[in-house]
């Protein structure tokens, strides 16, 4: 289905990934609905586009939230979670409520409204640490090991048997690091922040040269959203996405040292847990397929260094 000129309901719409993308569909023609309880979300991110939106502050967390605002709906973009993939000992439940939960509410809410199409944010983290890499979207068995992979791979289970039992359409993504403007946390607006407050040193977490990860931009994110869901054919349709390349933790920190201007910083390592990572459940090496999406006709603009330093550029500047 193109996406122009439909009523689109998107979840986690004032999110970082989520306001980007109410921005392309709103450029699209699009009547758009966006539900957040602004929590992680911010209403300034939506300020392009606050005009022609209709802004519904609400918590998913009640199953009957939906019902009325689903009416008449295309498709859900289904963004809403909590975005934190390292949590304390003491935030074993959020993944749960945040994601699981919250997203059979969603489910049961298009159940019950008839609205077939479902477009959802997950992660290569449900891929834990494979064997295979760069990892294809057949690989398995999927070992998650961290509690946002778990719940993230629990979410795309409970899509694939509403869409097989309900007779729904489903678009998957397993997004790499998406970064860019509007980013509220992760390792590129953790080293702004801290460069800032002190310019000669900065810690970083885990063993040098840090995690290998690919990490796509998230104007690339967005259009592969938008053209994976236009242009899949699957009843249930599972898409990596991110770049053919990665790029290591201490690459990062050089990136965003020179977008800084600063030069001769002290880079103090915490060694890590687990033989290097950053913090459990971080993942060592995250490289992805990407051939799926390519054969649908999308492949990225940006390499994953050109991304981290759009990135930075863009939060120094912001």
């Amino acid at each position: 289905m193109e996406l122009i000129n439909k009523k689109i309901l998107v979840t986690g719409g004032a999110g970082f990934i989520g306001s980007h993308l109410v921005d392309k569909l709103v450029d699209q023609e699009n009547q758009v609905i966006v539900v957040d309880n602004l929590v992680s979300g911010k209403m300034e991110f939506l300020q392009e586009s606050q005009e022609k939106i209709e802004m519904v502050k609400a918590d998913l967390q009640n199953a009957d939230t939906l019902l009325p605002i689903l009416e008449g709906c295309d498709a859900v973009f289904h963004l809403a979670a909590n975005p934190q993939v390292k949590i304390t000992d003491d935030e074993t439940r959020l993944h749960i409520d945040s994601n699981i939960i919250l997203t059979y509410h969603v489910l049961e809410a298009m159940r019950k409204k008839s609205v077939k199409d479902i477009i959802f944010a997950s992660t290569s983290t449900v891929y834990g640490e494979p064997n295979v890499v760069p990892t294809p979207e057949d690989y398995g068995p999927l070992i998650p090991i961290s509690l946002y992979g778990a719940s993230k791979l629990a979410c795309e289970a409970l899509i694939s048997a509403y869409c097989y039992s309900y007779g729904m359409h489903s678009v998957i993504y397993r997004f790499a690091n998406v970064i860019g403007s509007r980013s509220t946390h992760g390792v590129i607006y953790d080293f702004v922040n801290k460069l800032r407050a002190t310019p000669n040193s900065m810690e970083i977490l885990g063993r040098e040269p840090g995690t290998r990860k690919s990490y796509i931009h998230i104007s690339d994110c967005v259009g592969a959203m938008i053209h994976g869901y236009e242009h899949s054919k699957e009843k249930v349709g599972i898409y990596n996405i991110g770049t053919e390349d990665y790029t290591d933790v201490k690459t990062i920190a050089d990136i965003v040292c020179r977008s800084m201007e600063l030069e001769d910083v002290d880079y103090k390592w915490t060694g890590g847990v687990d033989d290097g990572r950053g913090w459990k459940g971080d993942v060592r090496i995250m490289l992805l397929v990407i051939e799926g999406i390519k054969a649908l006709g999308w492949k990225p603009k940006h390499k994953s260094d050109k991304a981290v330093e759009l990135t930075a550029r863009e939060l120094v500047k912001g």
